[in-house]
C-alpha cells in the first residue's frame, strides 16, 4: 500500500505539466488563428476596394453592371432548383471531423 501512496503523488504534477502544456498550446493556437482572421479581413478589404475602382472604371465607359446582373440572373434562373435555406457542400465534411 505504501509504494501506491508514492506513485499517486509523483503522477500529480506530471498531469499539472500536462494539462498546463495543453492550456499553453490551445492560448498560442487562439493567438495565432486571431491574427490569421486579422491579416484575412485586411486582405478581404483590399479585394473589396480594388473590384470598387474596377466597377467605377465600367461605370466611366458606359458599362451598366445592375442591368447586366439581371440578364444573368434571369438567364440561371430556369436552370437553378429552388431551394429551402442555405445548402451545405455535399463533399465537405464538417469542421468536427476534419479536426
Amino acid at each position: 500500500m505504501a509504494a501506491k501512496k508514492e506513485t499517486k503523488p509523483a503522477t500529480e504534477p506530471a498531469s499539472k505539466s500536462s494539462r498546463d502544456e495543453q492550456i499553453g498550446y490551445h492560448k498560442g493556437s487562439l493567438a495565432v488563428l486571431s491574427k490569421e482572421r486579422q491579416e484575412m479581413g485586411r486582405i478581404l478589404g483590399i479585394v473589396e476596394q480594388l473590384m470598387q475602382m474596377h466597377v467605377a472604371a465600367l461605370k466611366e465607359m458606359g458599362v451598366d453592371l445592375e442591368a447586366e446582373a439581371e440578364k444573368l440572373m434571369g438567364e440561371a434562373a430556369p436552370l437553378a432548383a429552388p431551394t429551402k435555406g442555405p445548402t451545405k457542400p455535399k463533399n465537405k465534411p464538417p469542421i468536427e471531423d476534419i479536426l
